[in-house]
């Protein structure tokens, strides 16, 4: 199974939990180790998805008491949004356009933030991982990004490009370390030329 759908079905069976045990915003969520062992997951992979959760703005760790609960309602506006993308031609191209440009916003964030560990890893990673789905590599340079905001726009995005589009472009492993090498390098212009490279983007397409 793919990080990306390790990461979903945490997410979907702790919210199936927190229905079952009858849990409301403000409560207290199992530790980590619990979940680990409920859920039948490894522990970094549940914590992982409990820290996308709290990018996601819905679950909070406070220092010395625990994590909790903030907000597991469904968002009407997503709903709303789903709807209008799924009705207007044009709208699904903004889909793309909005995807890629956040994608972007996400690699000179993450080439500002990245350490040598961090860059030593992802690059480890990029050669050693079996990258199932393009989105494996894109949450990872979204969690390297730190930006909660950011990364839910993109969660949303990328769940209607994954409804509206069948049959995604194939990427070769080279196209994610050509990327990874140069995020290592801090290059910032190499970077988004390897990312217009490997979603076959013209250089007008970069709007930032």
């Amino acid at each position: 199974m793919s990080n990306t759908k390790v990461y979903l079905e945490i997410i979907k069976q702790l919210r199936e939990m927190i229905t079952a045990d009858g849990l409301k915003p403000g409560d207290k969520i199992l530790s980590e180790r619990e979940l680990s062992e409920r859920l039948n997951f490894g522990r970094s992979s549940v914590r992982e998805a409990l820290r996308a959760l709290e990018m996601l703005g819905l679950i909070e760790t406070r220092r010395g008491e625990g994590t909790f609960i903030r907000d597991f309602r469904d968002h009407r506006l997503v709903q709303l949004l789903s709807t209008f993308i799924l009705q207007d031609e044009k709208a699904k191209t903004d889909v793309f356009e909005t995807r890629n440009m956040i994608e972007m916003d996400g690699l000179r964030l993450a080439l500002q933030k990245m350490d040598k560990e961090n860059q030593e890893g992802l690059l480890e990673w990029v050669k050693t991982a079996d990258i199932v789905h393009e989105d494996d590599f894109f949450y990872r340079i979204m969690m390297l990004a730190d930006n909660y905001l950011l990364f839910r726009m993109w969660i949303i995005l990328k769940e209607y490009y994954d409804s509206l589009v069948s049959n995604h472009h194939s990427c070769k492993r080279e196209d994610y370390l050509e990327i990874a090498r140069s995020l290592a390098d801090r290059d910032e212009a190499h970077t988004l030329a390897a990312y217009r490279e490997l979603r076959n983007l013209s250089r007008d397409d970069d709007k930032n």
